[in-house]
């Protein structure tokens, strides 16, 4: 009897992103292009649609904001090279917004079967709205999926990049909904030596051994 082809493998946080090459509205483009930087990658459903127009929007507005994190943004959808132009194009004639990062035109579905952006459930033919977090030495830190119909919080995906540049360079992790200048988790105490001298330490505020805040 013959075996039903197994899905494609999601990348998954802490592995390497997949290395890719493409055709965008920039130019040709490759994933190590980003190497040293960190790296917003997104898909969307389809150009010339409601809600993907929304978020290109969304996704412009944050753009410099990104940048100023050191952090580059790069979408992508099943639609041709063509398409991608016509559309961000008629998104400035029509709304005066100019989509400057590049789009990815992924006809073939390679870079999209890469990184799992397809949901055959929901759509056979359209990428989801996949959100995936590169850091500079190009490893997968964050993993967001979100359906068709709704589109994203790109507020959350800037607190997000700050929250893993905060984590990665000052070694603490952050609470639920926190912000730059909000108090941060010191990691938890792995000895009991260590859960005692914790509770001497005057700079952190502990409401219990293993939960313990403090100031940047």
């Amino acid at each position: 009897m013959d075996q039903a082809p197994c899905p494609p493998r999601l990348p998954r946080i802490g592995e390497p992103a997949p290395a890719f090459e493409a055709e965008s509205t920039h130019g040709v483009i490759r994933l190590e292009d980003f190497k040293g930087s960190w790296l917003v990658f997104f898909s969307h459903p389809a150009d010339f649609t409601p809600v993907c127009t929304t978020e290109f929007l969304a996704f412009a507005d944050i753009h410099q904001a990104l940048r100023d994190r050191g952090c580059e943004l790069l979408g992508l959808s099943i639609d041709s090279i063509f398409a991608h132009i016509a559309w961000v194009r008629r998104i400035e004639e029509k709304l005066g917004v100019r989509i400057e990062f590049p789009v990815v035109a992924d006809l073939s579905r390679q870079v999209a079967e890469l990184y799992g952006m397809i949901m055959p459930g929901e759509s056979k033919t359209e990428t989801s709205r996949c959100v995936f977090v590169i850091d500079p030495k190009q490893t997968v830190r964050a993993v967001i999926y979100y359906p068709l119909t709704t589109g994203r919080n790109t507020d959350e995906i800037v607190r997000l990049v700050d929250a893993l540049q905060t984590t990665d360079s000052k070694g603490v992790a952050t609470p639920a909904n926190w912000r730059p200048g909000d108090k941060v988790i010191v990691p938890a105490p792995r000895t009991q030596d260590a859960a005692e001298e914790r509770a001497k330490d005057q700079g952190v505020e502990c409401l219990d051994w293993f939960y313990c805040r403090k100031s940047l």
